[in-house]
């Protein structure tokens, strides 16, 4: 019989090592008994799995300090003392069932499992941790493990046992901080969460599972037992991480992109019959989503993640969101997901103070918390911390197929100090800014991600200088793809925002970004950041009347795309959207009705058919071979004139752009050469809403007139607020 002290341990749910008192045991003197703890039973009997016959009915303590019934059933077996195979008939107010014992079950976690996630070495977490659908000795449920090193008791509670945190206590693997349990019966769809008792005994308001792969929809956050896909072979459909290839991101908010029937979120399906057919038709090549994960707050974005592992359920399920992805492939698009690893909201049921004291995040707030969004941070210095991040970068692409990573906020992840004043920051170990710990977290994930998923691309939101985010940890750098270049953005939007009579003393905004352009690999974005807050539309940043602000817009355009650079362009911009960016109503399509707007979006698609078309484009973006100026220097015209050109270099594309209202006959250009110069694109085409202004049967010629230095030159009408691509034809 159990000690007294024992029952009343399990039954007031704080006993720390229930797989010893409860089950199946030896007492030293050759009796075998069974325990179990079931509260709001009536009966409980023993059944031998083998012959179905009942064995013994187990007695119900009586226990004065917890009112008389406790819910513990224990008897000695009859028999010569040896294990065997059982099963629990219970009888409950509702009727009796027949169930395997949970506390019957050896460890889930092997040796080899609890080594590596102790050393923080497991790639793949994810295929131990969490909930995961399994067989055991014949018998169908889920294995739940969760990592909580200073709690004191952790049991899993749900739908499948009363959400009472009494009738399912874990085992702890005290090597590596994990508690664990096999609960026979559970099935997919089944909702839980993990009752916590913290070190200091107080029990935590209910967490979700850090490693669920799927959760209920909010303002519900319990976690949903699911069984993610399995990991397949990856093929490669598009540009993968290529720096010589075409690439035109089309970032996207999938809940606002179009609204769903009435006015709700549209389902993964429905974007892949609206969403997929329209991007490919307009010659993207990539999706990238804002961030998928799920979140409670929608005013986030998903910016503000507590379930990295689980797609939200705003859209559906997560079988919807694999074939969601796998549909993009089809049709010829990678996807991107937007990935946050900088910081966590600080909602009860999520990470913070996991288990009672501060596991994920750092303790101390001058290292552990942002001050601009109210979040934590990630202890990247902690050896499990650091596991579960870098396995879920592996989980997306391994998992559901996606092509690449965009990494939110690395500025925040790289400067201890940021955005935080004299004593508001702790420094590193040699007293400097930088932190050491997040630098060694976004090598490592793009090394890993390097080896075990060739092809797949990583792209870093970075917006200060920090050096060489681009190139290889071998050589001191971060491991990443790409870079946004935000400060080529944030030049040329400031001086597209300014009277076209004032350019010409700002003319260095649009040539400062060649400075540096082949220092990194950039991507220039033109992103949701910069149509929200107040900051307006695009089309609502360009000044003048109604036709200036179209034909400013066509040339920003117009320049991006010939801009040494791979290119992202956020949702409605495609169109020339009005308002402001709002996360919860659909885009204004009805504007596709008006000639200006429908014109606009026939630009992006002529741009983007011929970026991908010609190899000068996008071929030697990231080294100065690709890039020559002919005239950067002409403030007064407000014009500048460029070279691109692919590895054959006698293939060249002219780009000439013209920033003023002013159209330009005679406008003379150095050219690279004899022969024809065919246009091949001008904004101010009446296709796309201009006056179609240009030369004459689209085509013009060399002269050998020395200009710019060069010895052959043309003479070109220059559109205003345009411009034009001519491909060189000798």
């Amino acid at each position: 019989m159990l000690k007294k002290s024992e029952v009343l341990a399990l039954c007031r749910a704080e006993h720390g090592d229930p797989f010893a008192a409860l089950g199946m045991h030896g007492d030293g003197k050759g009796r075998l008994w069974l325990r179990a703890l079931l509260p709001g039973a009536e009966a409980v009997s023993v059944i031998d799995a083998a012959s179905g016959a009942e064995v013994v009915s187990l007695a119900q303590r009586k226990i004065a300090d917890l009112g008389g019934a406790s819910g513990f059933f224990e008897a000695a077996l009859p028999g010569d003392g040896k294990p065997f195979p059982y099963r629990l008939r219970i009888v409950w107010p509702g009727g009796a069932l027949e169930t395997a014992d949970p506390y019957a079950f050896p460890p889930i976690l092997g040796d080899l499992d609890v080594w590596l996630l102790a050393e923080g070495s497991h790639l793949r977490p994810f295929e131990r941790l969490g909930a995961h659908l399994r067989e055991i000795d014949g018998i169908q449920g889920a294995s739940f493990a969760v990592w909580a090193p200073d709690a004191r008791r952790v049991s899993v509670v749900g739908d499948f046992n009363a959400w009472d945190g009494r009738r399912h206590p874990m085992r702890l693997r005290r090597e590596c901080g994990v508690w664990e349990i096999f609960i026979p019966g559970v099935e997919a769809g089944a909702c839980y969460k993990y009752e916590i008792l913290g070190k200091e005994g107080h029990l935590l308001p209910l967490k979700a599972d850090p490693y669920g792969f799927a959760a209920e929809l909010r303002p519900s956050t319990a976690s949903v037992v699911y069984a993610p896909p399995l990991a397949g072979k990856r093929q490669i459909i598009g540009a993968g991480s290529r720096l010589d290839a075409p690439v035109s991101i089309y970032e996207v908010h999938p809940g606002s992109w179009r609204r769903g029937e009435n006015g709700g979120f549209p389902d993964w399906r429905r974007l892949a019959e609206t969403l997929i057919p329209y991007a490919a038709d307009l010659g993207f090549t990539h999706l990238e989503l804002m961030p998928v994960s799920e979140h409670p707050l929608d005013g986030s974005w998903g910016y503000q993640p507590l379930g990295l592992y689980a797609p939200t359920a705003r859209f559906g399920s997560p079988d919807g969101f694999r074939d969601f992805v796998a549909a993009c492939h089809r049709a010829g698009l990678d996807v991107i997901v937007d990935w946050v690893p900088a910081h966590f909201p600080s909602d009860e049921h999520g990470l913070a103070r996991f288990d009672g004291d501060c596991l994920y995040e750092h303790a101390d707030p001058r290292e552990g918390r942002h001050r601009d969004w109210g979040t934590l941070i990630y202890n990247y210095g902690r050896r499990e911390v650091f596991n579960y991040l870098v396995g879920n970068a592996l989980f997306w692409i391994e998992r559901y197929g996606v092509d690449g990573l965009r990494v939110d906020a690395v500025a925040s992840m790289l400067y201890r100090d940021y955005s935080r004043g004299q004593g508001e920051w702790i420094p590193n170990v040699f007293g400097g800014r930088e932190n050491l710990e997040a630098v060694h977290f976004l090598r490592r994930v793009n090394e890993i991600l390097g080896q075990e998923c060739p092809g797949a691309a990583t792209y870093a939101e970075e917006s200060t200088a920090w050096p060489a985010v681009t190139r290889p940890p071998s050589t001191g750098g971060l491991g990443f793809h790409f870079k946004w270049n935000m400060g080529w953005m944030h030049d040329v939007l400031d001086y597209m925002r300014r009277d076209p009579i004032h350019r010409r003393y700002h003319h260095d905004q649009l040539t400062f970004g060649l400075l540096y352009a082949f220092s990194e690999n950039f991507v220039l974005p033109l992103s949701h950041d910069e149509v929200v807050h107040g900051k307006g539309s695009l089309l609502g940043k360009m000044p003048g009347d109604h036709w200036q602000k179209f034909a400013n817009l066509r040339a920003l355009y117009g320049f991006m795309w010939a801009h040494p650079g791979k290119k992202l362009l956020f949702m409605g911009g495609e169109f020339a959207q009005w308002n402001e960016w709002n996360e919860a109503a659909s885009l204004d399509w009805n504007l596709l009705d008006f000639p200006p707007h429908a014109g606009m979006q026939a630009l992006i698609r002529d741009l983007n058919r011929l970026y991908r078309e010609t190899p000068a484009l996008h071929e030697i973006d990231f080294t100065p071979d690709g890039f020559e100026w002919i005239s950067a220097n002409d403030t007064d015209n407000s014009v500048i004139a460029f070279l691109r050109r692919g590895r054959d270099a006698s293939r060249a594309m002219l780009c000439v752009c013209n920033f003023t209202p002013v159209a330009r006959h005679g406008y003379r250009i150095g050219a690279p050469g004899p022969g024809s110069y065919r246009e091949r694109l001008n904004t101010d085409s009446r296709y796309y809403g201009g006056g179609d202004v240009g030369n004459e049967l689209g085509m013009v010629d060399a002269d050998r007139i020395p200009w710019h230095g060069r010895e052959w030159s043309v003479s070109l009408t220059l559109p205003p607020l345009a411009a034009v691509y001519l491909e060189w034809e000798r």
